[in-house]
């Protein structure tokens, strides 16, 4: 699977690294070459390519749009450290830190404007679908930041609730991202929206990953601080279906965390650990988790696809089922 991946991961590095957004002001454009650079796992620029190399070997033609979709998804970081007052981003300081908010703010706008110059070069007769399409899902990951920041507030989140936000705030994007690769390759409409829900159900699977990685993964690779979420009162999957779950004694304490406002946080992170330890949240967490993988694995076995690019699709659904970071 690495053998196919890294030509698809070197192409997109590549264009990263040549990609001019702009000159002058330096301080609009140097804070856009900052994010682009921090690396990731780009894994949503790969699926574009991955999506329409399922179809047409040169890749060339879906390397603008998967840079736009990219682009799209650190404008999206970008303005969400502002929001989240986040010190951090990959290890290095936040655009808005390292700058101020106002430089951040702009920038970031400036990022949006080029994401639809990075779509002008698809093919005219399917740029209004690839647009629209683009701004359906770019609405949608606005509307799950929005819900996100409102469950801050509140004591009643449900998890249906918590797993319609993740899939709007980060699976549709992957959804998107296989789905333009196609579109541009012009790959037959229901194979396009079976890929579309294929990354879907994975990037749901993909999140609550990360939610389980922020309490029992490695530190050393997982590359931020583990429990920052318990530590924030985060409406997880985890914390949600803790608070339902707990009674008596367990609950009582579960809510003195909750409400503390002066505490120690590596105190905090074990005891709290602990009670989703003693009510069997990981396991629950990982149910839920492999459910979705599942889903997109049944889509996948279905899809009118070859038995190659099925297995281009898997191995690439492996590495995000696998990962520890």
């Amino acid at each position: 699977m690495n053998n196919f991946l890294n030509p698809l991961i070197e192409t997109i590095s590549q264009a990263i690294k040549k990609q001019q957004f702009g000159q002058e002001p330096k301080e609009l454009y140097e804070p856009i070459s900052y994010i682009m650079s921090l690396g990731g796992k780009r894994l949503r620029p790969v699926l574009t390519l991955l999506g329409y190399r399922l179809f047409q070997e040169d890749i060339r033609p879906a390397i603008k749009p998967a840079m736009a979709v990219e682009t799209f998804h650190n404008f999206t970081l970008v303005h969400d450290d502002i929001m989240d007052k986040a010190p951090l981003r990959r290890g290095q300081a936040t655009v808005h830190t390292k700058w101020n908010d106002n430089i951040a703010i702009l920038s970031g706008d400036v990022m949006m404007i080029k994401v639809y110059d990075l779509l002008l070069d698809v093919a005219p007769e399917l740029l209004p679908s690839v647009i629209r399409a683009f701004n359906n899902n770019a609405t949608e990951v606005c509307e799950g930041q929005q819900k996100d920041m409102n469950f801050e507030t509140r004591n009643d989140v449900s998890t249906d609730e918590y797993i319609d936000m993740i899939r709007q705030k980060t699976a549709v994007l992957l959804g998107l991202a296989l789905q333009l690769g196609a579109m541009i390759a012009k790959a037959p409409e229901k194979t396009q929206q079976d890929l579309y829900q294929f990354a879907v159900d994975l990037g749901i699977g993909f999140q609550l990953k990360d939610d389980l990685l922020d309490v029992y993964g490695d530190q050393a690779k997982f590359g931020k601080q583990i429990g920052g979420d318990i530590i924030e009162n985060k409406k997880t999957f985890l914390l949600i279906n803790a608070v339902a779950l707990a009674t008596g004694s367990t609950k009582a304490t579960l809510q003195q965390w909750i409400e503390a406002t002066d505490f120690d946080a590596t105190e905090k992170v074990q005891a709290v650990t602990q009670i989703y330890d003693q009510l069997g949240i990981k396991a629950l967490t990982e149910q839920k988790m492999n459910d979705y993988f599942d889903q997109a694995f049944a889509i996948l076995k279905q899809m009118d696809i070859g038995d190659q690019q099925k297995e281009w699709l898997s191995g690439f659904a492996q590495m995000v089922i696998n990962r520890e970071k």
